[in-house]
């Protein structure tokens, strides 16, 4: 059931544009100690397998998501939401349209990396099913930080890994 302020607040989930960039670069350094810098963004975005997505709330970007493409799992990349939005649902909402684009047959489970020390993230993902799988030892270039490995499984993959495999004839 989504709360009234919820409701009240129209998000719409969509691609990312070039146009974007200026707040999702805002969004970026208000949510991160070390965020991404407009190269960042366009080397990652350049490359055919990088998705970027943008949650907009009026004529304001409130959130955005990097993702790429892999053979069998998505991987996010970067994902913010402005300090102004956050615990709206916003998030959430940019979640489910990501594990909406899983499959069984082909991509069937979410990847990414979390800062050890950044527990908000690590709670609103683990709410959403993420499982934290390993630790990523002196992950980031930034610092020495390590990271958690989180992974979400979407229930119809699971389903259909644990199906036994049955030969024709």
């Amino acid at each position: 059931m989504r709360s009234t302020h919820e409701e009240r607040l129209k998000i719409h989930v969509r691609w990312m544009i070039r146009r974007d960039m200026r707040e999702v670069l805002d969004v970026e350094a208000e949510a991160f100690e070390f965020p991404w810098s407009d190269e960042d963004f366009t080397r990652c975005l350049r490359q055919r397998s990088c998705i970027g997505m943008v949650a907009e709330s009026g004529d304001s970007v409130v959130a955005f998501m990097i993702y790429e493409l892999h053979r069998s799992r998505l991987h996010v990349l970067n994902f913010a939401v402005a300090r102004s939005h956050r615990r709206l649902g916003v998030g959430t909402r940019m979640m489910e349209k990501l594990v909406g684009k899983l499959t069984p047959e082909r991509r069937n489970r979410i990847v990414l990396e979390v800062r050890e020390t950044n527990l908000p993230a690590q709670l609103f993902f683990r709410s959403l099913g993420f499982r934290a799988i390993s630790v990523l030892k002196d992950f980031y270039q930034d610092t020495t930080e390590d990271a958690y490995l989180m992974h979400y499984v979407s229930l119809a993959a699971a389903g259909v890994e644990a199906m036994p495999r049955r030969m024709a004839g």
